[in-house]
């Protein structure tokens, strides 16, 4: 089941930032988890910034411009006037000297002349200087205003504006780097980020009947609800509910969707996390978050801590570079330390999900901490055709259109593939304006999410189109001949992502095991293109190249983890996961070098006879062939039925699906 089988819901609170309980005193409290206000963008504040700036600046040039406009005479002039008795007063206002002369203009009015005098000198002795005598001086009124606002203001401006520019993105930085919900909490690193979804909001609720199949994990986690909905039966009788839940399983088959359902199921607050989250370049951010996550949740249990990939943090302890005191390691630790602190009646559950339990500290994995393991398997055609239908919800279905088979058609797909599946159908039903999704649709669907959309642009020449049809017929034919192959769904000619033609083929039934004989059919069957394009052609291109490196790793695989290889017997060489080192996984090899030169001629061995048989098919149908080829040049894809009826038309039968294998 998928993480995306519904839409996704934000688990923020948003007409709600804070949760609410009771301290120990029965007083009303709010602790604030997490939620992160939504503030302007850097883009914005900068711009702000550098807005009121130019503006401050421009305020301040007017003013020094305007006083630079309004001189319009000098002082040596003001004196000669003052010499020839042509002055009637002065009026000197801060630096700005204002002389009114006796004469008037044609208007009659009077003429008024404006300078600037030297700041911190009298004017009276720049005028003595230019030759002005004290008797002159003292025939004309001069009078001297103390407005000082505008000196001030020339001679503060300079020094304010980097002042104002340092607050201001003080201010903005503080914004940035808070934890708080105002946004106004300056280096709070140490508060949790995790997101909060309170029991009363039923809008983000998500229960076990919005997740399809995963039938055992849910009974297991069941347990889980009971503990945290009757407590009492549980401690009345001694049990201990497990403290943590490890979900473990491929990608998108559901953990995080799981996590949320049974905090729903429950009717608890449900606090979400990443691993990655926790870490950050500061020694001890991680820890605190731990702390005040946990803080948090035991104030408002009942409670679901679910930390998302928890293998960020909880890699197995010294193959880092770090040492002990590496961030991470200290992160993991304060997780232990907080997980052994929980008491029973604390009512506060840990849940964590990972695809790789193999690379998990091993305190992490031991009884009183994540001692509790849910493992979530691919969904088999009942689970896929539960899921498909709750993703088809709310998206008009044609008559047509036929769920189970989709079902049928899609071994191996996930939750998320299934929602990518039903997804990718509407959106082509809508791109050619369609009101409903019809089954050729999904069918389409199917092929799109495997191998990607279809490169219309990518046109072959015609000698390429044609080697592709025969290295596409090849793999069919050797599959449809082969007792233990898969049966081929669709043969292909149209590129879709990076290959350029396809072959789909699918088993009726679902398969948890696979025998040896269907791998060595399945190698003869990926080579099928190989020898249809030498036998045909005379020649090999790249487009081989996949099929060979697949078909190569099958062949090591069967040698070195199986035990099918007849020369080494019943034994394991190699394990599905290498060991960690430097925080990734490294192949060590166990064996020496005169093993491992024996491992490669098995592995030749079998591709050897992989190609003999599929030369032998090759070779005895080598008119079907040519007829499916020519076929698929002229149509470009081939379904199933046609298919099939023209092996039947020449000769090669098939058993019905309830039998299930080929003659």
């Amino acid at each position: 089941m998928s993480d995306d089988q519904k839409p996704k819901k934000n688990m923020e609170q948003k007409n709600n930032p804070k949760a609410s309980f009771e301290d120990k005193k029965g007083k009303k409290a709010f602790k604030v988890v997490g939620v992160k206000k939504k503030g302007p963008k850097f883009g914005q504040n900068f711009f702000l910034i550098l807005l009121i700036l130019f503006t401050l600046t421009f305020v301040f040039s007017e003013i020094m411009k305007s006083k630079d406009d309004s001189k319009d005479i000098v002082l040596s002039d003001i004196a000669s006037l003052i010499k020839e008795d042509k002055v009637e007063k002065i009026i000197i206002d801060s630096d700005e000297v204002t002389v009114t002369l006796k004469e008037k203009n044609e208007l009659g009015e009077e003429v008024v002349k404006i300078t600037e005098k030297e700041q911190g000198t009298p004017l009276t002795d720049t005028l003595i200087n230019f030759g002005v005598t004290s008797e002159q001086l003292s025939q004309i009124p001069i009078e001297v205003k103390t407005s000082q606002g505008l000196f001030w203001l020339s001679f503060i401006f300079p020094i304010l504006i980097p002042i104002l520019i340092l607050v201001l993105l003080w201010i903005f930085l503080s914004k940035k780097m808070s934890g708080g919900p105002g946004g106004m909490e300056p280096f709070s690193f140490g508060q949790s980020k995790a997101r909060f979804s309170s029991a009363e909001d039923g809008t983000q609720k998500v229960t076990f009947k919005d997740v399809a199949g995963v039938k055992e994990a849910k009974q297991e986690l069941q347990e889980i609800v009971d503990f945290l909905k009757f407590p009492k039966k549980f401690l009345d009788i001694g049990a201990k509910i497990p403290k943590g839940v490890l979900l473990t399983g491929s990608p998108g088959t559901g953990k995080t969707l799981l996590a949320r359902a049974t905090a729903g199921e429950a009717g608890v607050s449900f606090f979400s996390i990443s691993g990655s989250e926790f870490v950050e370049m500061f020694v001890g951010v991680g820890a605190s978050r731990v702390r005040d996550l946990f803080k948090s949740a035991k104030a408002a249990s009942p409670s679901i801590i679910f930390i998302d990939e928890i293998d960020a943090v909880g890699r197995a302890r010294g193959v880092g570079m770090g040492g002990g005191n590496d961030e991470r390691e200290q992160t993991l630790n304060q997780i232990l330390v907080e997980m052994d602190g929980f008491e029973p009646t604390e009512k506060v559950i840990v849940m964590a999900a990972t695809n790789r339990p193999d690379v998990l500290d091993t305190a992490i994995l031991r009884p009183g901490r994540f001692d509790r393991r849910v493992t979530l398997d691919a969904p088999d055609r009942a689970d896929r055709e539960a899921i498909l239908t709750i993703h088809a919800k709310g998206k008009p279905l044609a008559e047509d259109v036929k769920l189970e088979v989709i079902a049928q058609r899609t071994p191996g797909f996930s939750g998320a593939d299934l929602y990518s599946l039903v997804n990718e159908a509407a959106i082509l039903a809508a791109r050619e304006n369609r009101k409903t999704v019809a089954q050729f649709d999904l069918i389409q669907s199917i092929e799109k999410v495997i191998l990607g959309p279809a490169r219309q642009s990518h046109l072959l020449s015609k000698k390429e189109k044609e080697i592709t049809a025969y290295h596409e017929a090849g793999h069919a034919l050797v599959a449809s001949v082969l007792p233990f192959a898969d049966p081929v769904h669709k043969i292909s000619i149209v590129s879709r992502g990076r290959a350029g033609g396809y072959t789909l083929k699918m088993p009726d039934d679902e398969r948890k095991l696979q025998s040896k004989r269907a791998f060595m059919d399945d190698l003869a069957m990926s080579l099928g293109g190989y020898v249809a394009e030498k036998i045909f052609f005379g020649d090999i291109t790249t487009g081989p190249s996949n099929d060979l490196q697949v078909a190569t790793a099958t062949a090591r695989d069967m040698v070195t983890k199986y035990g099918m290889s007849e020369f080494f017997g019943p034994i394991a060489l190699e394990g599905n996961e290498g060991k960690a080192l430097f925080g990734r996984g490294v192949e060590e090899k166990e064996y020496s070098e005169k093993v491992s030169a024996q491992i490669d001629e098995e592995v030749q061995k079998i591709m050897q006879l992989a190609y003999q048989k599929a030369t032998e098919v090759i070779t005895e149908h080598k008119k079907v062939l040519e007829i499916v080829a020519e076929r698929l040049i002229e149509v470009e894809n081939l379904e199933r039925d046609e298919y099939e009826q023209i092996l039947t038309a020449h000769g090669i039968h098939f058993k019905n699906e309830e039998e299930g294998k080929r003659i």
